[in-house]
Protein backbone atom coordinates (compact mmCIF):
# COMPACT_ATOMS: atom_id res chain seq x y z
CA UNK A 1 0.00 0.00 0.00
CA UNK A 2 1.35 3.40 -1.02
CA UNK A 3 0.24 6.76 0.40
CA UNK A 4 0.37 10.30 -0.95
CA UNK A 5 -1.70 13.45 -0.61
CA UNK A 6 -2.81 13.63 -4.24
CA UNK A 7 -2.88 11.17 -7.12
CA UNK A 8 -2.94 12.52 -10.65
CA UNK A 9 -4.09 10.01 -13.27
CA UNK A 10 -2.54 10.64 -16.67
CA UNK A 11 0.74 12.23 -17.79
CA UNK A 12 -0.47 14.20 -20.78
CA UNK A 13 -0.35 17.99 -20.87
CA UNK A 14 -3.21 18.35 -18.36
CA UNK A 15 -1.76 15.90 -15.84
CA UNK A 16 1.67 17.50 -16.05
CA UNK A 17 0.15 20.98 -15.64
CA UNK A 18 -1.67 19.83 -12.48
CA UNK A 19 1.55 18.26 -11.19
CA UNK A 20 3.43 21.52 -11.68
CA UNK A 21 0.73 23.45 -9.81
CA UNK A 22 0.67 20.93 -6.97
CA UNK A 23 4.45 21.13 -6.64
CA UNK A 24 4.26 24.92 -6.53
CA UNK A 25 1.89 24.59 -3.55
CA UNK A 26 4.13 21.93 -1.90
CA UNK A 27 1.49 19.20 -2.19
CA UNK A 28 2.94 15.69 -2.08
CA UNK A 29 1.67 13.79 -5.11
CA UNK A 30 2.29 11.17 -7.76
CA UNK A 31 1.35 11.04 -11.45
CA UNK A 32 0.25 7.58 -12.60
CA UNK A 33 0.53 6.88 -16.34
CA UNK A 34 -0.36 3.58 -18.00
CA UNK A 35 2.10 4.22 -20.84
CA UNK A 36 4.70 6.95 -21.09
CA UNK A 37 4.51 10.73 -20.90
CA UNK A 38 2.36 11.95 -23.83
CA UNK A 39 1.15 8.39 -24.47
CA UNK A 40 -1.80 9.28 -26.69
CA UNK A 41 0.44 11.47 -28.85
CA UNK A 42 2.68 8.47 -29.41
CA UNK A 43 -0.05 5.96 -30.23
CA UNK A 44 -3.21 7.72 -31.46
CA UNK A 45 -2.04 10.28 -34.03
CA UNK A 46 -1.57 10.01 -37.78
CA UNK A 47 1.87 10.62 -39.29
CA UNK A 48 1.28 14.08 -40.80
CA UNK A 49 -0.72 15.55 -37.91
CA UNK A 50 0.19 19.00 -36.64
CA UNK A 51 -1.29 21.01 -33.79
CA UNK A 52 -4.14 23.31 -34.74
CA UNK A 53 -2.72 26.01 -32.48
CA UNK A 54 0.37 28.06 -33.43
CA UNK A 55 3.57 27.36 -31.52
CA UNK A 56 3.35 30.51 -29.39
CA UNK A 57 0.23 28.99 -27.83
CA UNK A 58 2.14 25.88 -26.78
CA UNK A 59 2.58 26.92 -23.19
CA UNK A 60 2.05 25.29 -19.80
CA UNK A 61 2.65 26.48 -16.22
CA UNK A 62 6.28 27.61 -16.05
CA UNK A 63 7.14 26.33 -19.54
CA UNK A 64 6.56 27.41 -23.13
CA UNK A 65 7.68 26.89 -26.71
CA UNK A 66 11.04 28.62 -27.21
CA UNK A 67 11.94 27.72 -30.79
CA UNK A 68 12.55 29.87 -33.84
CA UNK A 69 9.12 29.43 -35.44
CA UNK A 70 6.47 30.83 -33.09
CA UNK A 71 3.88 31.07 -35.88
CA UNK A 72 4.37 27.47 -37.04
CA UNK A 73 2.57 24.33 -35.87
CA UNK A 74 4.22 21.47 -34.01
CA UNK A 75 4.08 17.98 -35.47
CA UNK A 76 3.47 14.91 -33.35
CA UNK A 77 7.14 14.08 -32.58
CA UNK A 78 7.71 17.70 -31.55
CA UNK A 79 4.71 17.66 -29.22
CA UNK A 80 6.01 14.48 -27.59
CA UNK A 81 9.44 16.06 -27.08
CA UNK A 82 7.86 19.23 -25.68
CA UNK A 83 5.89 17.26 -23.08
CA UNK A 84 8.89 15.06 -22.23
CA UNK A 85 11.01 18.16 -21.70
CA UNK A 86 8.27 19.68 -19.56
CA UNK A 87 8.07 16.58 -17.36
CA UNK A 88 11.84 16.69 -16.84
CA UNK A 89 11.99 20.45 -16.25
CA UNK A 90 9.14 20.17 -13.73
CA UNK A 91 10.63 17.10 -12.05
CA UNK A 92 7.14 15.62 -12.29
CA UNK A 93 6.83 12.46 -10.14
CA UNK A 94 5.59 10.32 -13.03
CA UNK A 95 5.30 6.57 -12.60
CA UNK A 96 5.06 5.10 -16.09
CA UNK A 97 3.57 1.74 -16.98
CA UNK A 98 0.99 1.90 -14.17
CA UNK A 99 -2.63 1.29 -15.14
CA UNK A 100 -5.30 2.59 -12.77
CA UNK A 101 -8.06 0.00 -12.50
CA UNK A 102 -10.38 1.72 -10.02
CA UNK A 103 -10.85 4.85 -7.97
CA UNK A 104 -13.27 4.74 -5.07
CA UNK A 105 -13.80 6.56 -1.77
CA UNK A 106 -11.98 5.03 1.17
CA UNK A 107 -10.77 6.23 4.55
CA UNK A 108 -10.28 9.99 4.56
CA UNK A 109 -9.98 10.12 0.80
CA UNK A 110 -9.66 7.57 -1.99
CA UNK A 111 -8.34 4.13 -2.78
CA UNK A 112 -6.63 4.11 -6.17
CA UNK A 113 -6.10 0.55 -7.31
CA UNK A 114 -3.58 -0.14 -10.06
CA UNK A 115 -1.97 -3.15 -11.69
CA UNK A 116 1.07 -2.37 -9.53
CA UNK A 117 -0.49 -1.93 -6.14
CA UNK A 118 -2.91 0.35 -4.33
CA UNK A 119 -2.52 3.99 -3.37
CA UNK A 120 -4.38 5.93 -0.71
CA UNK A 121 -4.77 9.65 -1.21
CA UNK A 122 -6.81 12.49 0.20
CA UNK A 123 -7.46 13.81 -3.30
CA UNK A 124 -7.44 12.56 -6.90
CA UNK A 125 -7.25 14.48 -10.16
CA UNK A 126 -8.30 12.48 -13.22
CA UNK A 127 -6.42 13.90 -16.20
CA UNK A 128 -7.10 11.23 -18.80
CA UNK A 129 -8.85 13.83 -20.96
CA UNK A 130 -11.70 13.79 -23.41
CA UNK A 131 -10.09 11.78 -26.21
CA UNK A 132 -9.59 8.39 -24.61
CA UNK A 133 -11.86 6.34 -26.88
CA UNK A 134 -12.95 6.97 -30.50
CA UNK A 135 -16.67 7.74 -30.66
CA UNK A 136 -17.81 5.46 -33.47
CA UNK A 137 -21.54 5.62 -34.25
CA UNK A 138 -23.60 2.45 -34.25
CA UNK A 139 -24.53 2.33 -37.94
CA UNK A 140 -24.69 -0.82 -40.08
CA UNK A 141 -21.53 -1.53 -42.12
CA UNK A 142 -20.84 -4.86 -43.90
CA UNK A 143 -17.80 -6.81 -42.76
CA UNK A 144 -16.36 -6.56 -46.28
CA UNK A 145 -15.86 -2.81 -45.84
CA UNK A 146 -12.66 -1.99 -43.97
CA UNK A 147 -13.15 0.46 -41.11
CA UNK A 148 -10.61 2.46 -39.10
CA UNK A 149 -10.93 5.28 -36.59
CA UNK A 150 -8.96 8.50 -36.79
CA UNK A 151 -7.02 7.26 -33.73
CA UNK A 152 -5.78 4.24 -35.70
CA UNK A 153 -5.30 5.89 -39.10
CA UNK A 154 -1.65 6.59 -39.97
CA UNK A 155 -1.34 7.46 -43.67
CA UNK A 156 -2.97 6.61 -47.06
CA UNK A 157 -0.65 3.64 -47.66
CA UNK A 158 -1.98 1.83 -44.60
CA UNK A 159 -5.50 1.62 -46.06
CA UNK A 160 -6.71 -0.95 -48.58
CA UNK A 161 -6.85 0.20 -52.23
CA UNK A 162 -9.95 1.95 -53.51
CA UNK A 163 -12.32 4.71 -52.52
CA UNK A 164 -12.53 6.02 -48.97
CA UNK A 165 -15.49 7.43 -47.07
CA UNK A 166 -14.41 9.80 -44.30
CA UNK A 167 -17.21 10.28 -41.78
CA UNK A 168 -17.00 13.58 -39.93
CA UNK A 169 -15.96 17.04 -41.13
CA UNK A 170 -14.30 18.58 -38.09
CA UNK A 171 -10.53 19.04 -37.73
CA UNK A 172 -9.58 15.36 -38.08
CA UNK A 173 -12.03 14.66 -40.90
CA UNK A 174 -10.99 17.52 -43.18
CA UNK A 175 -7.28 16.83 -42.63
CA UNK A 176 -7.56 13.12 -43.35
CA UNK A 177 -9.87 13.66 -46.35
CA UNK A 178 -7.43 16.19 -47.79
CA UNK A 179 -4.43 13.90 -47.31
CA UNK A 180 -6.22 10.95 -48.88
CA UNK A 181 -7.37 13.01 -51.85
CA UNK A 182 -3.87 14.42 -52.41
CA UNK A 183 -2.58 10.83 -52.49
CA UNK A 184 -4.86 10.15 -55.47
CA UNK A 185 -7.64 8.30 -53.67
CA UNK A 186 -11.33 8.81 -54.54
CA UNK A 187 -12.64 10.42 -51.33
CA UNK A 188 -16.17 11.04 -50.08
CA UNK A 189 -16.67 13.19 -46.98
CA UNK A 190 -19.85 12.73 -44.94
CA UNK A 191 -20.59 16.09 -43.32
CA UNK A 192 -22.52 16.69 -40.13
CA UNK A 193 -22.52 19.71 -37.85
CA UNK A 194 -19.18 21.50 -38.04
CA UNK A 195 -17.49 24.75 -37.02
CA UNK A 196 -16.16 26.48 -40.13
CA UNK A 197 -13.01 28.50 -39.45
CA UNK A 198 -10.47 30.32 -41.67
CA UNK A 199 -6.80 29.69 -40.88
CA UNK A 200 -6.07 33.42 -41.07
CA UNK A 201 -8.23 36.51 -40.79
CA UNK A 202 -7.28 40.13 -41.44
CA UNK A 203 -3.61 39.19 -41.67
CA UNK A 204 -3.32 37.13 -38.50
CA UNK A 205 -3.86 33.53 -37.44
CA UNK A 206 -7.46 32.96 -36.38
CA UNK A 207 -6.19 31.66 -33.02
CA UNK A 208 -4.49 35.04 -32.45
CA UNK A 209 -7.90 36.65 -32.84
CA UNK A 210 -9.67 34.18 -30.58
CA UNK A 211 -7.00 34.60 -27.92
CA UNK A 212 -6.65 38.39 -28.13
CA UNK A 213 -10.38 39.08 -28.24
CA UNK A 214 -10.98 36.86 -25.20
CA UNK A 215 -13.12 34.29 -27.00
CA UNK A 216 -10.99 31.37 -25.78
CA UNK A 217 -11.16 32.64 -22.20
CA UNK A 218 -14.96 32.67 -22.04
CA UNK A 219 -15.95 30.85 -18.86
CA UNK A 220 -18.20 27.86 -18.47
CA UNK A 221 -20.32 29.52 -15.78
CA UNK A 222 -21.21 32.37 -18.15
CA UNK A 223 -22.65 30.18 -20.91
CA UNK A 224 -26.40 30.31 -21.54
CA UNK A 225 -26.35 26.70 -22.78
CA UNK A 226 -23.35 24.91 -21.30
CA UNK A 227 -24.39 21.46 -22.54
CA UNK A 228 -24.51 22.80 -26.08
CA UNK A 229 -21.15 24.58 -25.67
CA UNK A 230 -19.48 21.42 -24.38
CA UNK A 231 -20.74 19.36 -27.30
CA UNK A 232 -19.74 21.64 -30.17
CA UNK A 233 -17.46 19.99 -32.75
CA UNK A 234 -13.81 21.00 -32.89
CA UNK A 235 -12.72 23.86 -35.12
CA UNK A 236 -12.34 22.97 -38.80
CA UNK A 237 -8.65 23.90 -38.96
CA UNK A 238 -5.41 22.53 -40.38
CA UNK A 239 -1.95 23.44 -39.10
CA UNK A 240 0.40 23.70 -42.10
CA UNK A 241 3.54 25.68 -42.99
CA UNK A 242 1.47 27.44 -45.66
CA UNK A 243 -1.13 28.53 -43.05
CA UNK A 244 -3.72 27.28 -45.52
CA UNK A 245 -7.46 27.21 -45.00
CA UNK A 246 -8.79 23.75 -45.76
CA UNK A 247 -12.57 23.91 -45.59
CA UNK A 248 -15.37 22.15 -47.45
CA UNK A 249 -15.08 24.49 -50.44
CA UNK A 250 -11.34 23.75 -50.68
CA UNK A 251 -11.94 20.02 -50.49
CA UNK A 252 -14.68 20.11 -53.11
CA UNK A 253 -12.40 21.99 -55.52
CA UNK A 254 -9.76 19.31 -54.96
CA UNK A 255 -12.19 16.60 -55.96
CA UNK A 256 -13.58 15.41 -52.64
CA UNK A 257 -17.25 14.41 -52.92
CA UNK A 258 -19.34 16.08 -50.22
CA UNK A 259 -22.41 14.29 -48.88
CA UNK A 260 -24.72 14.56 -45.87
CA UNK A 261 -24.71 12.49 -42.71
CA UNK A 262 -23.81 8.83 -43.12
CA UNK A 263 -26.75 6.57 -42.27
CA UNK A 264 -25.15 3.16 -42.93
CA UNK A 265 -24.87 0.57 -45.69
CA UNK A 266 -27.94 -1.35 -46.84
CA UNK A 267 -27.98 -3.92 -49.62
CA UNK A 268 -24.50 -2.87 -50.71
CA UNK A 269 -25.36 0.82 -50.95
CA UNK A 270 -24.08 3.55 -48.61
CA UNK A 271 -26.92 5.84 -47.55
CA UNK A 272 -26.68 9.55 -46.70
CA UNK A 273 -29.13 12.10 -45.42
CA UNK A 274 -30.10 15.25 -47.30
CA UNK A 275 -28.79 17.47 -44.48
CA UNK A 276 -25.72 18.85 -46.27
CA UNK A 277 -27.18 22.24 -47.30
CA UNK A 278 -28.62 22.86 -43.84
CA UNK A 279 -25.48 22.03 -41.83
CA UNK A 280 -23.33 24.10 -44.19
CA UNK A 281 -25.70 27.07 -43.98
CA UNK A 282 -25.60 26.86 -40.18
CA UNK A 283 -21.78 26.75 -40.18
CA UNK A 284 -21.63 29.74 -42.53
CA UNK A 285 -24.00 31.68 -40.26
CA UNK A 286 -21.94 30.92 -37.15
CA UNK A 287 -18.75 31.97 -38.93
CA UNK A 288 -20.34 35.29 -39.87
CA UNK A 289 -21.33 35.91 -36.26
CA UNK A 290 -17.83 35.12 -35.03
CA UNK A 291 -16.19 37.44 -37.54
CA UNK A 292 -18.60 40.23 -36.54
CA UNK A 293 -17.50 39.74 -32.93
CA UNK A 294 -13.83 39.90 -33.91
CA UNK A 295 -14.40 42.96 -36.09
CA UNK A 296 -16.11 44.78 -33.23
CA UNK A 297 -13.10 44.07 -31.00
CA UNK A 298 -10.61 45.08 -33.74
CA UNK A 299 -12.31 48.41 -34.42
CA UNK A 300 -11.06 49.81 -31.13
CA UNK A 301 -8.24 52.39 -31.30
CA UNK A 302 -4.71 51.00 -31.41
CA UNK A 303 -5.45 47.65 -33.06
CA UNK A 304 -3.27 47.39 -36.19
CA UNK A 305 -4.78 44.77 -38.50
CA UNK A 306 -5.88 44.51 -42.09
CA UNK A 307 -9.33 45.46 -43.36
CA UNK A 308 -12.26 43.11 -42.66
CA UNK A 309 -12.75 40.08 -44.88
CA UNK A 310 -15.89 38.29 -45.86
CA UNK A 311 -16.10 34.65 -46.80
CA UNK A 312 -18.37 33.26 -49.48
CA UNK A 313 -20.90 30.60 -48.49
CA UNK A 314 -19.69 27.03 -48.67
CA UNK A 315 -19.74 25.73 -52.24
CA UNK A 316 -22.10 22.76 -52.43
CA UNK A 317 -22.57 20.11 -55.12
CA UNK A 318 -25.21 20.93 -57.72
CA UNK A 319 -27.21 17.91 -56.56
CA UNK A 320 -27.13 15.92 -53.35
CA UNK A 321 -25.77 12.36 -53.44
CA UNK A 322 -27.94 10.29 -51.13
CA UNK A 323 -26.40 6.90 -51.93
CA UNK A 324 -23.19 5.32 -53.27
CA UNK A 325 -21.96 1.82 -54.00
CA UNK A 326 -20.14 0.17 -51.12
CA UNK A 327 -17.38 -2.15 -52.33
CA UNK A 328 -16.92 -3.30 -55.93
CA UNK A 329 -15.07 -0.16 -56.96
CA UNK A 330 -17.02 2.26 -54.76
CA UNK A 331 -16.35 2.84 -51.08
CA UNK A 332 -13.83 0.23 -49.93
CA UNK A 333 -12.82 1.81 -46.60
CA UNK A 334 -14.52 3.97 -43.97
CA UNK A 335 -12.48 6.28 -41.75
CA UNK A 336 -14.42 7.29 -38.65
CA UNK A 337 -13.45 10.89 -37.85
CA UNK A 338 -16.42 11.25 -35.54
CA UNK A 339 -14.60 12.45 -32.47
CA UNK A 340 -13.73 10.91 -29.15
CA UNK A 341 -15.16 10.42 -25.71
CA UNK A 342 -13.60 10.11 -22.26
CA UNK A 343 -13.25 6.71 -20.61
CA UNK A 344 -13.92 7.05 -16.90
CA UNK A 345 -15.19 3.52 -16.36
CA UNK A 346 -12.55 3.02 -13.66
CA UNK A 347 -13.99 5.85 -11.52
CA UNK A 348 -16.35 4.33 -8.96
CA UNK A 349 -17.29 7.38 -6.95
CA UNK A 350 -20.83 8.23 -8.04
CA UNK A 351 -19.77 11.01 -10.42
CA UNK A 352 -20.98 9.46 -13.70
CA UNK A 353 -24.50 9.63 -15.07
CA UNK A 354 -26.38 6.58 -16.33
CA UNK A 355 -24.62 6.84 -19.71
CA UNK A 356 -21.18 6.92 -18.11
CA UNK A 357 -20.67 10.66 -18.69
CA UNK A 358 -18.97 12.72 -15.99
CA UNK A 359 -21.04 15.12 -13.92
CA UNK A 360 -19.02 18.06 -12.64
CA UNK A 361 -18.99 21.80 -12.00
CA UNK A 362 -15.92 23.11 -13.78
CA UNK A 363 -14.00 19.91 -13.00
CA UNK A 364 -15.16 19.78 -9.37
CA UNK A 365 -17.22 16.64 -8.77
CA UNK A 366 -19.81 15.92 -6.12
CA UNK A 367 -17.35 13.50 -4.50
CA UNK A 368 -15.21 15.77 -2.27
CA UNK A 369 -11.57 15.78 -3.31
CA UNK A 370 -12.13 14.20 -6.74
CA UNK A 371 -11.42 16.42 -9.74
CA UNK A 372 -11.47 16.16 -13.53
CA UNK A 373 -9.44 18.11 -16.08
CA UNK A 374 -9.06 18.12 -19.87
CA UNK A 375 -12.75 17.85 -20.76
CA UNK A 376 -14.45 20.17 -23.28
CA UNK A 377 -15.20 23.64 -21.91
CA UNK A 378 -14.24 22.43 -18.45
CA UNK A 379 -13.75 25.95 -17.14
CA UNK A 380 -13.00 27.89 -20.33
CA UNK A 381 -13.61 27.57 -24.04
CA UNK A 382 -9.94 26.61 -24.50
CA UNK A 383 -9.95 23.86 -21.86
CA UNK A 384 -9.05 21.06 -24.29
CA UNK A 385 -6.18 23.01 -25.87
CA UNK A 386 -2.65 22.75 -24.48
CA UNK A 387 -2.90 26.48 -23.81
CA UNK A 388 -6.01 25.92 -21.71
CA UNK A 389 -4.47 23.55 -19.18
CA UNK A 390 -2.60 26.15 -17.14
CA UNK A 391 -5.54 28.27 -15.97
CA UNK A 392 -7.78 25.25 -15.38
CA UNK A 393 -5.06 23.45 -13.41
CA UNK A 394 -4.36 26.48 -11.20
CA UNK A 395 -8.03 26.90 -10.31
CA UNK A 396 -8.60 23.22 -9.62
CA UNK A 397 -5.47 22.99 -7.47
CA UNK A 398 -6.62 26.07 -5.54
CA UNK A 399 -9.92 24.27 -4.85
CA UNK A 400 -7.99 21.12 -3.92
CA UNK A 401 -5.89 23.09 -1.41
CA UNK A 402 -9.06 24.46 0.18
CA UNK A 403 -10.38 20.90 0.45
CA UNK A 404 -7.16 19.75 2.15
CA UNK A 405 -7.36 22.64 4.60
CA UNK A 406 -10.93 21.65 5.42
CA UNK A 407 -9.84 18.06 6.08
CA UNK A 408 -7.02 19.28 8.31
CA UNK A 409 -9.42 21.42 10.34
CA UNK A 410 -11.76 18.47 10.80
CA UNK A 411 -8.94 16.28 12.05
CA UNK A 412 -7.78 18.97 14.45
CA UNK A 413 -11.23 19.57 15.95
Amino acid sequence: MHHTTAVVVGAGHCGLAVSRCLAARSVDHVVLERGEVAASWRTQRWDSLRLLTPNWMTRLPGFAYSGADPDGYLGTPEVVRFLEDYAVASAAPVRSGVTVTSIRPGGDGYLVRTDRGTWTAATVVVATGAAAVPAVPAVPVPAAIATVSAADYRNPDTLPPGGVLVVGASASGVQIADELRCSGRPVTLAVGEHVRMPRTYRGRDILWWLDAAGVLDERYDAQPDLVRARNLPSMQLVGSPQRATVDLTTLRRRGVRLVGRFAGVRDGVAQFSGSLPNVCALADLKLGRLLNTLDAWADRPGIDVEAPQRFAPTELPASADLSMRAGEGGIETIVWATGYRPDLSFVDAGVLDRKGRPVHDGGVTASPGLYLIGLPFLRRRKSTLIDGAAADARELVAHLITHLDTLACRRAS
